[in-house]
């Protein structure tokens, strides 16, 4: 009893870690890829399923597709027509796991982990060694997967154990029922469908159970394998919910139909494997079954591809079915100010492309709050709508980039690439700049408001210059945004004369200010409020120079 449990606790340990690092290893090497993937993602159901299928068979996990994917609905960025097709692409996807086993290395799965683990920990470049985690995660699942074979292998000598599951019997309808059901709940437990197909396939291959029944288990941890994004989607918005309750829907409606047929089925997948999964072999005096981890493999990935094209048609019914079943909310749904969600840190380089997006976002809000500057100075009476306006977005970028600095701190303190890592970093800097940035522009109106306030007003000379800083300021701006955007590390060399021209125009017209004053025609407010709107935009030109180089990477 002792060495069965320890057997199979520790094989399904190392399992599971095996299939953390083979997905960690893979986000990390893939990244650009899933950054294009999910960006490719449309309307159209059957290039949304094609993304579902290719991110999950990077990720190695249905669960990290679908948190991922309710995450993104969650935020916004994606709508529940793009993730329908995408969740249904996820459930294909899995099943890439159960072909990795049918490869069988079985014992060579020790060595393989050997050597990926010393070039995993001598290795300088990210690059190999993210590569040898995955090979090193691949080495795991298969050494785990034969010490919970050799511990599945000491129930044939316990007669009462051997009995009891032999009562799983999928020779029938209510035995199909009875093993899906037990599959599911099994997964739901362990919140892992890799982990009970790796467990199922270790009893099939020693011949506790027997293939129909392992096939049956198997449909049940599709429904199992539900409760991670059902999870997930608790306390999101309500699209978000209903991308969750269609994953359900999916499996549940699937494993309905698929157990009716189940007899029919398997012989199907015979058919299509041209050989039989219950077909015994000897080697090495041991009775073995070399067929049943891919008949199991195929009875997974047949009833995925199979229930995608049933449902692929059923779209637009599945989604205003969703809408009806949960309606929305009396209000607007947005309780953050930007589209990043603590469930996507589930795939790091994902993570770190949105919370670029909403750095942009920054950047755009800024250029506006210089337009709006410029329009409010040039009114003779100033719109107070639009004064509000400006100190509003002023407020929301400080909340803004409080969300991006406690989503980047999140991000940080979890395992992720050295690259990512340097990247969050650089963009909590970014996000600081643009912050500051938005603060002094907000004090430049906050300037010429006090003067009128006082009953004064900069003169037409006055105006001109400070406008004219203000376009020097804004062209700065876009062109620095411009490259931020597509990361251009040259844009500090390109934009340094925008940078000299500024600062040599605020010299200019400080000294020219100052020769006004000894004239004894400017009143004393004006020359402060004059004096403290240069010294502003200085500090502007300094913040956007910032950028600049934390986007050339030099500092």
């Amino acid at each position: 009893m002792i060495r069965l449990v320890c057997g199979l606790v520790g094989g399904l340990g190392i399992f599971l870690l095996g299939m953390k690092n083979m997905s960690d290893g893979m986000q990390a090497v893939a990244g650009a890829s899933l950054r294009r993937l999910i960006g490719a993602v449309t309307g159209n159901r059957f290039a949304a399923t094609a993304v579902g299928t290719l991110v999950t068979c990077i990720v190695q996990s249905s669960s990290v597709t679908t948190v991922m994917v309710v995450g993104f609905v969650n935020s916004g960025v994606m709508q529940l027509t793009q993730a329908v097709g995408v969740i249904m692409g996820a459930n294909i996807g899995t099943t890439i796991t159960g072909w990795v086993l049918v490869l069988n290395v079985g014992k060579h799965g020790l060595p393989i982990l050997g050597v990926a683990a010393i070039v995993h920990l001598f290795s300088r470049g990210d690059r190999w060694r993210y590569w040898a985690m995955t090979i090193m995660g691949i080495g795991m699942v298969f050494f785990g997967l034969e010490l919970m074979k050799e511990a599945c292998a000491i129930i044939k000598g316990m007669p009462a154990f051997e009995t009891w599951f032999k009562a799983f019997d999928a020779s029938n309808y209510a035995g199909v029922l009875k093993c899906a059901i037990v599959g599911c709940i099994l997964t739901t437990i362990v919140q892992s469908s890799s982990a009970t197909l790796g467990i199922t396939i270790s009893l099939a291959t020693q011949g506790i159970i027997s293939y129909e029944t392992a096939a049956a288990l198997v449909l049940g941890e599709n429904i199992g394998t539900t409760i991670t994004a059902f999870l997930a989607s608790l306390g999101t918005t309500t699209n978000a919910r209903r991308a969750a309750y269609f994953h359900v829907l999916f499996n549940i409606v699937g494993v309905i139909w698929i157990t009716l047929v189940f007899q029919s089925y398997i012989k199907v997948i015979e058919w299509m494997l041209g050989v039989d999964p219950r077909q015994t072999l000897l080697i090495d005096g041991k009775e073995t079954l070399p067929h049943v981890t891919s008949g199991i493999a195929a009875v997974h990935s047949v009833f995925n591809v199979v229930n995608t094209l049933l449902f692929m048609p059923l779209v637009p019914s599945c989604v205003r079915f969703l809408v009806w079943f949960v309606p929305n909310k009396g209000f607007k749904e947005k309780p953050r100010l930007t589209d990043l969600d603590i469930l996507m840190l589930e795939t790091p380089t994902l993570a770190i492309e949105q919370s670029h997006k909403e750095i942009r976002k920054m950047g755009d809000g800024c250029l506006k709050m210089l337009d709006w500057l410029h329009e409010l100075r040039q009114q003779e009476e100033p719109e107070k709508a639009l004064s509000d306006r400006l100190k509003h977005r002023e407020q929301v970028l400080d909340n803004v980039q409080d969300e991006i600095a406690e989503f980047m701190t999140k991000l940080l303190s979890g395992n992720i690439p050295h690259a990512v890592a340097d990247e969050a970093r650089r963009q909590l800097q970014l996000t600081d700049e643009y912050e500051s940035l938005s603060d002094y522009i907000a004090n430049l109106e906050k300037f010429d408001r006090k003067l009128r306030r006082d009953g004064l007003r900069f003169n037409a000379d006055q105006r001109a210059e400070l406008d004219e800083l203000n376009q020097l300021c804004r062209e700065y701006l876009v062109a620095v945004n411009e490259a931020m955007a597509v990361s251009n590390r040259t844009v500090q060399i390109k934009t340094e004369p925008m940078s000299k021209r500024i600062r040599d125009a605020i010299k200019q017209q400080r000294k020219k200010h100052l020769g006004e004053i000894s004239q004894g025609s400017i009143p004393p407010l004006q020359t402060i409020a004059f004096m403290a709107c240069l010294n502003a935009y200085s500090r502007v030109r300094d913040h956007i120079h910032g950028i600049a180089e934390e986007v050339s990477e030099e500092r």
